[in-house]
């Protein structure tokens, strides 16, 4: 590692040993355009913590299920500046489109009550990834539910604390799903991913989520019923 001129530089594979990836995960996020170009001293690449940043933006992002197409349009208008609603084609911004944010506006969505422990706990969730001095939140939905559980008295605390256990039974349910289609419907597609160049198998795949997430958000919805229903009512 260097001191540059605007902090600590890397070369490749300290920077892939830092972030936790590997030299040809890093290779090929920059031949993708993920990653802003190196500083270049001669045959040497030198990265700084800005591509650090956006590494830990770039894995946030895949740990919330945005795919690398994704991720490399939104670091696009992210880089020009460009409205994100407007790199995909929405006239608003989708549920779960990533946001970008300054500390001070993070903390305004809250009415301040955004503390450093919220933060680490948000960051180690992969809520929220820092890109430069800026902040980004992974998912809009989840930003909005937030902010609105606080402004109804729940402290954000117990909403990151929820959100922890919520992801475990979340990670079981979909590994759940995702075994019984596997061994129910998924066999025999080899042959379609070689002649189509995996065109078919995305579609399906695109499918199966779909409906995995219909039944996930159905047995919520009635489940949820049924807690309202049994829970004491306040009054006489």
């Amino acid at each position: 590692m260097a001191d540059g001129a605007e902090g600590r530089e890397y070369r490749m594979h300290e920077l892939a040993e830092t972030a936790g990836i590997t030299v040809r995960t890093l290779r090929f996020y920059r031949e993708r355009g993920l990653l802003p170009p190196p500083r270049r001293e001669g045959r040497i690449a030198w990265y700084d913590d800005r591509h650090l940043a956006r590494l830990r933006t770039i894995t946030a992002l895949l740990e919330r299920g945005h795919t690398l197409n994704g991720i490399a349009d939104l670091a696009a208008a992210f880089e020009s500046g460009r409205d994100v609603g407007e790199v995909l084609g929405l006239g608003e911004p989708s549920e779960e489109t990533p946001v970008r944010l300054t500390p001070e506006e993070l903390a305004d969505r809250f009415d301040g009550g955004f503390t450093h422990q919220d933060f680490a706990d948000a960051l180690e969730l992969g809520y929220l990834a820092t890109d430069g001095e800026a902040i980004v939140h992974t998912s809009r939905r989840l930003l909005d539910v937030s902010a609105a559980l606080v402004r109804e008295g729940v402290p954000l605390g117990e909403v990151l604390a929820a959100g922890r256990c919520v992801r475990t039974h979340a990670d079981a349910l979909a590994a759940l799903f995702v075994d019984m289609v596997s061994r129910h419907t998924l066999t025999g597609t080899a042959g379609a991913q070689d002649t189509d160049g995996g065109t078919a198998a995305a579609a399906r795949a695109e499918r199966l989520r779909s409906l995995a997430k219909s039944v996930m958000e159905a047995e919520i919805s009635m489940a949820l019923d049924r807690a309202l229903r049994d829970a004491p009512q306040d009054g006489p």
